[in-house]
């Protein structure tokens, strides 16, 4: 890398020789205007409004325009001689936690490097400072023209600086803010909460610039075939979408999200075994879960169809014997059943064996009568032929 600029830090009494480096770079595609009708590049001439002339860069100074249009010069060794000290130096002022710096302040990142073996001790040692305090210094600067502020840290093993915005160089955020009431229910942090969990954390080095590729791609394409391309259809998705149910957008983010991470949804189970689903603000307050009641139909079922065989065969051997006493039983026993249908079936049952037990009555009153009056007319005959 090449060195921007070359001072040193200040730390108290410590001086450390340093060079500044630029941290970052763009990567963005850089397109020249040219002229439609011939491909001709358009370039800008620096021209003097008075004479209407190009003035070359040598020609050129700076100037400051005052409120009244006058513009009053200011050469470099004007700027030179103004008692700057931070002209050349890093000047550290104060030592805070990282929390107290606001992100907006934040611009461009340099690495500072020791200038040289003599300064390899003095920035070591600002170094495992910075590392064991887990703070960062505060520090101003010159560069280009003009006093900045600047944040020291330490990334990996070197020491890196941030440009600062200076505190009043901060917009405050006025009328920025929705005028509106808006209230924001409980179920809908919930899902909220539930989406942030399933984005979770993601690698930054995985991150990249897809447009820039894209445009990349469309150039060597052009390059190639000479004429034009078409460009694929953009995916639709729902960022362009007029949201119209919260809820419903964010339960549908959740899903594409589990469903983008190789997870599943909608009762499906994903990688872990466990189901993916989107449960609501009551589902998610309660912590212990219902245990289905057992089925009992099929047991049900089961005693039915063994209370009723039995109730047959014993009703069958007990109503086909000479007794009575076997029907009572039976009857006895059907009516005392916990289940309907083997209690309508021993009712139903009732007046066969009610008909067979009387005609059973009949006929051994009837043959008993026949065996007594037998006897009777035997000893009648006798007496005739005695006589």
């Amino acid at each position: 890398m090449r060195s921007i600029w070359n001072g040193s830090i200040s730390f108290g009494l410590v001086s450390i020789p340093i060079k500044l480096f630029n941290a970052t770079e763009s990567h963005a595609v850089s397109f020249r205007q040219i002229h439609t009708a011939d491909g001709g590049r358009i370039r800008y001439r620096k021209v003097c409004e008075l004479d209407n002339e190009e003035v070359e860069s040598a020609e050129i100074a700076k100037g400051y325009e005052d409120a009244d249009g006058s513009v009053i010069p200011i050469t470099d060794e004007d700027l030179a001689a103004l008692p700057l000290p931070t002209a050349r130096t890093i000047e550290i002022v104060a030592f805070v936690p990282l929390a107290s710096i606001d992100p907006l302040q934040m611009g461009q990142a340099y690495y500072l490097s020791a200038n040289g073996v003599p300064a390899a001790k003095p920035y070591s040692l600002l170094r495992e400072a910075l590392s064991r305090s887990r703070k960062v210094a505060i520090a101003k600067f010159a560069l280009r023209g003009r006093e900045r502020l600047g944040m020291l840290r330490v990334v990996d093993d070197v020491i890196a600086m941030h440009g600062l915005l200076w505190p009043d160089e901060i917009r405050r955020p006025e009328g920025v803010a929705p005028e509106t009431d808006v209230t924001v229910r409980d179920a809908e942090l919930d899902l909220a909460d539930a989406l942030m969990d399933t984005l979770g954390e993601i690698d930054l080095d995985t991150l990249h610039d897809d447009y820039r590729e894209a445009v990349e791609e469309l150039i060597a394409a052009k390059a190639e075939s000479g004429g034009a391309v078409t460009p694929a259809e953009p995916d639709s998705g729902t960022g362009g979408a007029k949201v119209i149910d919260l809820m419903a957008a964010l339960e549908n983010s959740v899903r594409a999200a589990r469903t983008s991470r190789g997870e599943h949804s909608d009762g499906a189970e994903g990688e872990d075994g466990q189901n993916a689903k989107v449960t609501d603000l009551k589902s998610r307050k309660k912590t212990s879960a219902r245990k289905p009641a057992p089925d009992k139909t099929a047991g049900a079922t089961t005693r039915k169809r063994t209370t009723a065989s039995g109730t047959k065969k014993t009703a069958a051997k007990k109503t086909t014997g000479p007794k009575t006493t076997g029907t009572k039983t039976t009857s006895t026993k059907a009516t005392g059943s916990k289940t309907t249908g083997t209690a309508a079936k021993a009712t139903a049952k009732k007046p066969t064996a009610a008909k067979k037990s009387t005609a059973t009555k009949k006929s051994t009153a009837a043959k008993s009568t026949a065996t007594k009056k037998a006897p009777a007319a035997k000893t009648s005959a006798r007496k005739r032929a005695s006589a």
